[in-house]
């Protein structure tokens, strides 16, 4: 089992959760700029023409080898299935033993789709990666944030296949992504093969990416980030998060005070037997909008599609340098 484990990570290096997550450092104003070389092998070139050649298969295939991939995970990686459990069940969500138990299983499933569709999500055609998104509710909320032209933040928590959302995103407007350049340097063109597109651009977790999103914004263009991503110790608050302690990013809140961007939430619901995804946009009202906002917008989302949130993810931890004070209990 601990053969199967490792081997399970090192695919986990290229899965955009993973590589996100595990971790991702959100950067302060005052970060300081630092980013590694980009290292292009002919072993790259390769591995990026195969997993072109992989997307071409549908999307159901992708959520079936899924299933068994989450199955794996779960049995074979003991940190994981635990902070899972954990997670799941001090979130308070399921009513009943009976409730969690099945909610469990159902998590496990759609975190191995997850694993598996980023190959379908990054390297397919830019069409065909925008037709599996089979309807998409809220889109004009977004035209109305165009007409403002102080720009758009996306939220996009680690719910569902939030890949899709920068896509679909950016194959309407430009967009830029804040991601973390991976510590391994020969991934990097993977991500940048898989991620870029026309209007799709990418910046680092770093100062110089930090200054990226302020411009988009200040152009009028859209921005996006995961506001459920545990910050460094410089570009936090403590707030709760499903009634515990969470170090939560004061980016959103800093790049709309200092834009008046509008700012927007949105996920891709996955659909049963690989049926493609269902986009959905909401306005966020900036108005006394904080770290505890942020929050309880994230919460009402996981609500609504508990079974795709990636409770896996260790939510509740103290960064390295981050005060250890906690926040009072919020009603």
């Amino acid at each position: 089992m601990t053969k199967i484990a490792k081997r399970l990570k090192i695919v986990l290096q290229f899965h955009p959760w993973f590589l996100e997550v595990s971790h991702q450092r959100v950067p302060s104003i005052d970060s300081q700029f630092a980013t590694g070389p980009v290292i292009h092998s002919g072993d790259n070139i390769v591995l990026i023409a195969f997993l072109k050649l992989l997307a071409r298969l549908p999307l159901r295939c992708f959520h079936r080898a899924g299933v068994v991939v989450g199955w794996l995970m779960y049995w074979s990686w003991p940190t994981y299935a635990n902070r899972l459990r954990e997670n799941l069940r001090a979130s308070a969500i399921c009513a009943s033993e009976h409730d969690y138990r099945m909610l469990l299983r159902e998590n496990i499933r759609e975190s191995g789709k997850a694993v598996t569709e980023w190959v379908k999500i990054w390297f397919g055609p830019d069409r065909e990666t925008n037709d599996l998104v089979i309807d998409c509710e809220g889109w004009s909320h977004v035209v109305e944030a165009q007409r403002r032209g102080k720009g758009i933040i996306f939220m996009t928590p680690h719910l569902g296949c939030f890949e899709i959302v920068a896509q679909y995103i950016a194959y309407r407007t430009p967009l830029t992504v804040l991601y973390r350049p991976p510590k391994k340097p020969w991934i990097e063109p993977l991500i940048v093969a898989g991620r870029s597109r026309a209007q799709l651009g990418l910046a680092p977790t770093t100062r110089k990416g930090v200054q990226l999103l302020l411009k988009a914004l200040r152009r009028g263009e859209a921005v996006g980030l995961l506001p459920d991503q545990a910050p460094n110790s410089r570009a936090g608050v403590w707030t709760n998060f499903f009634g515990r302690p969470a170090y939560t990013m004061s980016l959103v809140r800093k790049l709309q005070q200092t834009t008046g961007a509008a700012v927007i939430s949105a996920f891709a619901e996955r659909l049963p037997c690989g049926g493609g995804f269902r986009m959905e946009f909401q306005p966020v009202t900036t108005e006394n909008f904080d770290e505890r906002a942020l929050n309880r917008i994230v919460e009402d989302l996981v609500r609504g599609c508990p079974a795709q949130y990636m409770w896996s993810y260790n939510r509740h931890k103290v960064p390295r340098l981050a005060t250890k004070q906690s926040p009072a209990p919020q009603g």
